[in-house]
């Protein structure tokens, strides 16, 4: 159980960390739109080469694209929500959609990573970069939009430290419930998190770099594909 704490907490702390980063100094929109370009590579790599091929290798594509097609409804409604939220308030939601993104995205994975652990599958340093490569520009972006539209600094902290808690205590929960999933759900868990990262990346993360970084998002985000799918085949 302690490993499943300590490497919970390494998955999850960069989503902490990029807030911070966020609040320490005011990133100019080009360089936050780079940031968030090269994050978005970096998801699709883990989507690409973590989430569907894994759950392919252990389940098959019935129950992998089952959570696929969940996952992305999920996030579709959870935006609906947060798009009705933001027109009463007459704000953007941009930084609260990665936030969900992050949120629906993390909880699924580090279940299926307490499971592994559990099973004594090891933990390589390539995934561990990966996950950090993906998450923080991820909470950097959010983090800086949700301070643009207003949110006081306290609220930006506390919004992704719960982010960050709650993905962790996943990890925990993959753990402990190891005993009674099988590998069909560690596939459906994984296709979850692929599902709602694809909705969020086509109509959240990717626009909003674009919007910011101009005719260099797609650079950042082609290195951003490079690196992360360099680590994930290298482990």
């Amino acid at each position: 159980m302690g490993q499943a704490v300590l490497w919970g907490v390494v998955a999850a702390s960069p989503l902490f960390v990029g807030a911070v980063l966020a609040l320490l100094r005011a990133w100019p929109p080009r360089w936050l739109g780079i940031v968030l370009g090269f994050g978005a590579g970096a998801l699709m790599a883990s989507i690409a080469f973590e989430l569907w091929e894994e759950g392919l290798d252990i389940a098959g594509p019935i129950p992998l694209v089952i959570g696929v097609a969940l996952g992305a409804l999920s996030y579709y409604i959870a935006d609906r929500i947060l798009d009705a939220r933001a027109a009463k308030k007459k704000d953007g939601a941009g930084g609260g959609q990665l936030a969900v993104g992050a949120l629906l995205d993390g909880v699924p994975e580090q279940l299926v990573l307490g499971i592994g652990l559990a099973s004594g599958e090891p933990v390589s340093v390539a995934l561990v970069v990966a996950i950090l490569v993906s998450n923080l520009p991820e909470s950097i972006g959010s983090a800086a939009d949700l301070l643009e539209g207003g949110m006081k600094r306290s609220r930006v902290l506390a919004l992704w430290g719960g982010v960050a808690v709650v993905c962790a205590a996943a990890t925990v929960a993959g753990f402990a419930l190891a005993s009674v999933t099988d590998e069909t759900f560690r596939s459906a868990a994984g296709g979850f998190a692929a599902g709602a990262l694809l909705v969020m990346l086509v109509d959240s993360m990717v626009p909003e770099a674009q919007s910011k970084a101009k005719e260099s998002t797609g650079l950042a985000t082609v290195l951003g594909f490079a690196l992360a799918a360099g680590l994930a085949l290298s482990s």
